[in-house]
């Protein structure tokens, strides 16, 4: 009788928990699109060394054939220093007029709509810096490349915060950041092999098309077609997320609710000053800026141009395959560690970590400039190690975390409008500390351009500290509480 009950009790439970399956399954195929975005971010250091390193020359054969012309034309094309510093930050440039563009298409065209509208800029902008004669199509690709990312980064998100179940909220959210890692170890790796950086462009556009592939079987966000009036698909598409035997009664029913009162609280800017938006849209912001201020794109995107300007007897490409392949794993760390470390340590340990290896990395630039045979001899291990620990730390905190804590700290309400403030605002960021980065190191010299990332990581972990809450196991209502805020 006590088996028989504690069987019934068992079978009870199992219908309590949602469905992890599908929601994997969905998570998987939408951050397909952070790995083309990824690849598109890593493209960079591998092509800008090659552009670099390559003079023009002339050929007076016309009668080659297509691999043969694109080989020759990899020689034909080379960029100055600037050249190259546009090269780099238009795909950040792209990106803010992609974070403009997802907001108002996450309402129009829905998530899954917005997902593969995204992809005819990407495709459009790896066939123009393939085929690019000059600097104006390498840029012009690369803005419409950073179009797509503009919009994924900010409709992967939401899409997979809207449809996750509370228990793996964390984990899911942190996989966009992780498939980007993945993205650009893809593009490190190849870069290395394939000696085009014309070729190199094909290799990364498959990402794309996988992308394409896998995001026509998505399932719709229930929260988006709800918000249509598309009651019956919405609860249709609750259920496949949450499995067949699972009672989405409940959820539907809070989901309908916070929904309504959303519509029925649309917000003005006058209502930021009220502390419940106010202060969580501060954070976000703010964890959106320590983010980039870190340096890491500025590092991601010149890592082959560092690797170079160290002279260790690494050779560039291992160092940043190497690199790349540490940044996969810690995001996947990270990933695992959300939901039990929680929010605010994680970041404060990033933070702090951060600081301490990039300082380091400045202790050798600046060793090297006054003792350059010393410091190739005895501290040649010291440049990859610090990036090594400099990537680990980002991935492990702040690579994923600030993504999901815009998911986490706004009303429906508030979430579309403060989400693309906070992307636009990240994509800013990067663009500007990607752009400023080789004018910055010749004004200030490398170790003092890496010593002023310390320093702003340092500020960063006492913000951390001081003023970011925890939300690991909260609901959005226990979010808000804290804040202040009204129950929804």
């Amino acid at each position: 009788m006590v088996e028989i009950q504690m069987s019934t009790l068992g079978l009870v439970d199992e219908w309590k928990k949602p469905a992890h399956g599908t929601q994997y399954l969905a998570a998987l195929s939408a951050s397909m699109g952070a790995m083309a975005v990824g690849s598109a971010i890593g493209y960079s250091s591998p092509a800008s060394a090659a552009l670099l390193s390559k003079p023009p020359t002339n050929t007076s054969d016309n009668t080659t054939s297509a691999p043969e012309w694109l080989a020759e034309n990899d020689h034909q094309l080379s960029l100055t220093p600037m050249e190259n510093n546009w090269f780099a930050a238009s795909l950040s440039a792209g990106a803010l007029v992609g974070c403009v563009v997802a907001g108002f298409s996450l309402n129009t065209l829905g998530r899954k709509g917005t997902m593969l509208a995204s992809l005819v800029p990407l495709m459009l902008g790896w066939a123009l810096i393939g085929f690019a004669q000059n600097i104006g199509m390498l840029v012009t690709g690369r803005v419409l490349c950073g179009l797509c990312t503009g919009i994924t980064s900010l409709v992967c998100p939401t899409y997979t915060t809207e449809y996750a179940s509370k228990d793996i909220r964390g984990a899911l959210g942190s996989g966009f950041q992780l498939f980007i890692t993945i993205g650009i170890l893809y593009a490190y790796l190849f870069g290395a092999v394939v000696e085009s950086w014309r070729w190199l462009v094909l290799v990364c556009a498959v990402v794309g098309g996988i992308y394409f592939l896998l995001a026509i079987f998505i399932k719709e966000s229930p929260t988006f077609l709800l918000s249509k009036g598309k009651e019956e698909e919405a609860r249709a598409s609750m259920q496949y997320f949450r499995g067949k035997s699972y009672d989405i009664e409940p959820e539907m029913k809070a989901l309908k609710e916070s929904l309504e009162e959303a519509a029925k609280n649309k917000v003005s800017l006058s209502d930021l000053k009220e502390p419940y938006i106010l202060k969580p849209l501060a954070i976000t912001l703010a964890l959106m800026v320590f983010q980039q201020v870190a340096g890491v794109n500025a590092v991601i995107y010149n890592i082959n141009l560092i690797f170079q300007a160290s002279g260790t007897s690494i050779s560039d490409d291992l160092s940043s395959i190497i690199v790349g392949l540490v940044q996969v794993i810690a995001t996947a760390v990270g990933s695992l560690l959300i939901d039990r470390a929680g929010r605010k340590f994680l970041l404060s340990f990033s933070a702090f970590t951060m600081s301490l290896s990039i300082v380091s990395l400045g202790v050798f630039f600046y060793i090297k400039s006054t003792n350059e045979s010393f410091a190739q001899e005895f501290l040649g291990w010291l440049p990859l190690t610090s990036l090594m620990i400099f990537i680990s730390a980002f991935s492990i905190g702040y690579g994923p975390i600030p993504w999901v804590m815009m998911g986490e700290l706004f009303y429906p309400n508030v979430k579309e409008a403060a989400g693309s403030m906070a992307t636009t605002l990240n994509w800013t960021f990067v663009f500007i500390v990607t752009f400023v980065f080789a004018p910055l190191q010749d004004a200030i010299h490398d170790y003092g351009a890496y010593w002023l990332f310390g320093g702003l990581c340092a500020v960063n972990f006492l913000f951390c500290v001081l003023f970011v809450p925890e939300t690991k196991g909260r609901s959005l209502q226990e979010t808000m509480a804290h804040f202040g805020g009204p129950a929804a």
